[in-house]
């Protein structure tokens, strides 16, 4: 995404009136039973979604004491920012820029028993398109992997790599959640746990959950 304003601004201006929206969606969750043994036991966990869905979602878990991980750029800082006024920690980082730091801080997230939060396309694409980050961090820090997707009847969506989805006033917004998998150590379990995400992504993004 491009944005112009400072990230003051978007403090000042989007933040509120981003609350003000998503206070009107209605949201309808789908197998969320199979997410919220992990957050009551306080289990480390991974959730894993596009970055197109960001928004929805971002609301959906505010105040859950969740680490999400962004890029090191200026969008990523209107995220930061944002997410930390919704109850998020930050972990700054991306495939593109500051991945090792990135991965070291989810990894110590996960082990400190904390959530972590990551979009795996991110930041810049291809749309859809798994990077391994995520999986490695789940690896390391011994967290269960849950994939997430939000849909929306009504959106706006924008001119952007991701075409990320802005829910509009009032519209129904659905959030399913996958099957949780855990990622076998080594280099096999690794391949295993990308294999087991594409296809959990693939199956709760087509409606096959």
């Amino acid at each position: 995404m491009r944005f112009k304003l400072s990230p003051a601004a978007a403090r000042v201006v989007a933040a509120p009136a981003f609350r003000v929206l998503a206070a009107s969606w209605r949201i309808r969750t789908v197998h969320e039973e199979r997410w919220r043994p992990l957050y009551d036991a306080r289990r480390p966990h991974v959730f894993l979604l596009w970055h197109e869905v960001l928004l929805p979602l971002l609301w959906q878990h505010r105040r859950q004491s969740i680490a999400i991980v962004v890029s090191e750029a200026r969008d990523g800082q209107y995220l930061a920012d944002f997410a930390a006024s919704l109850g998020y920690r930050t972990v700054r980082g991306s495939s593109t820029r500051g991945a090792a730091r990135a991965l070291l801080g989810a990894v110590r997230e996960l082990q400190a028993g904390h959530a972590v939060a990551f979009t795996p396309d991110g930041p810049r694409g291809p749309r859809r398109e798994l990077k391994p980050g995520a999986i490695a961090a789940a690896q390391r820090g011994q967290g269960t992997v849950v994939p997430l997707h939000a849909e929306a009847n009504r959106a706006w969506r924008l001119d952007s790599w991701d075409q990320f989805m802005v829910p509009k006033p009032g519209t129904r917004v659905r959030i399913v959640y996958g099957r949780p998998f855990e990622v076998a150590a080594g280099d096999a379990g690794l391949a295993a746990g990308l294999a087991d995400a594409e296809a959990g992504l693939r199956d709760i993004a087509g409606g096959r959950e």
